[in-house]
């Protein structure tokens, strides 16, 4: 639980809501809480889910395993459960 303010997916309404469904339609239903905390700046949010799908899904000169691989390792250098 972040010590963020976050709005849930219940309580979203204008762009915010806009943002979760597109979220939930490509997930299995669920916002990640690394997506959460951004919930007061719904602009900010979805620039963050864009840049996160450009870099793990766009064109690249690496294999997406690759791209985990070192996401992994980022996360585990950075102490970071994500």
């Amino acid at each position: 639980m972040a010590w963020i303010k976050e709005i849930e997916t219940e309580e979203a309404e204008g762009k915010l809501k806009e943002v979760y469904e597109i979220i939930t339609s490509r997930t299995k239903g669920s916002v990640a809480n690394i997506l959460k905390v951004h919930s007061i700046h719904p602009d900010i949010m979805e620039a963050h889910l864009n840049l996160y799908e450009k870099i793990m899904f766009g064109e690249s000169g690496l294999s997406r395993s690759q791209r985990e691989m070192i996401a992994v390792v980022v996360s585990s250098a950075n102490s970071c459960e994500y």
